[in-house]
């Protein structure tokens, strides 16, 4: 069976997130970071099932099975390169292969073809209106994903918001100490701990003013900013504490 080959799991036709990846030409680890900055939205269409494999070296890896629906739903929302869309109807065939395999329409009598059919038809279009609904927070996302530099945390929030996370400026200071990446300084000063700056996750930005009345220069406590990479971290970071205060 090649690596593209859906298969049966638990009576469902699915497709490994791996197969996924090594299609699209990207990593593992962000098809896997996507899935679960997004797992409402793939569990609309059935839950998300996962198991663990040996890779490299024998370390486990955590694989991600979808079905039809969830593994159009990823591909919808991974940028649209030459080699994602070759993959796409490489993988609608596969799955529509499958399916006759599976299912022989011999065997099927005309009732079952028309039902058949009809909750085809409507998981379609089920999932026509969940890309249309998820495509702002996708192209912004994107749009994200090729700027550099760092951000206010009053603008991260909102990017973020964009994204589909739920937060603002003074909440999201309040999860950026829960993850413990700043702490209250001496003048009650939000500052970043130095191990989210070694990860790259924060940057510190100097500040200071004029004295108002000797001119000088006062050094004031540096100013916390979300790198964006730290974005990215905090999208698939705060999405599944999102989840998890749901479940």
């Amino acid at each position: 069976m090649s690596a593209l080959t859906p298969f049966r799991y638990a009576g469902t036709v699915v497709v490994s997130s791996e197969a996924i990846a090594e299609g699209s030409g990207v990593e593992h680890r962000a098809v896997l970071q996507l899935i679960h900055a997004n797992l409402s939205d793939f569990e609309d269409f059935g839950q998300v099932a996962f198991e663990m494999r040996a890779g490299y070296n024998n370390a486990q890896v955590r694989v991600a099975l979808l079905n039809e629906q969830q593994a159009t739903l990823l591909m919808t929302f991974q940028r649209n390169t030459e080699q994602v869309r070759s993959f796409k109807k490489a993988l609608v065939r596969a799955f529509f292969d499958m399916a006759r395999e599976v299912v022989p329409p011999a065997e099927m009598s005309r009732l079952e073809i028309l039902q058949f059919a009809l909750e085809s038809e409507q998981r379609a279009v089920q999932l026509e209106a969940k890309v249309a609904i998820d495509a702002p927070k996708v192209q912004a996302w994107d749009e994200l994903a090729s700027a550099d530099g760092d951000y206010e945390v009053a603008d991260a929030a909102k990017i973020l918001a964009r994204a589909g996370i739920e937060t603002g400026q003074a909440r999201l200071f309040k999860q950026l100490a829960d993850l413990g990446w700043i702490f209250r300084g001496s003048h009650g000063k939000w500052k970043a701990f130095q191990t989210a700056v070694d990860a790259g996750y924060l940057a510190e930005k100097p500040m200071s003013h004029y004295h108002p009345k000797t001119g000088a220069v006062v050094l004031d406590p540096p100013q916390v900013r979300v790198t964006v990479r730290g974005l990215e971290r905090l999208r698939v970071r705060l999405g599944s504490l999102d989840l998890a205060v749901v479940a």
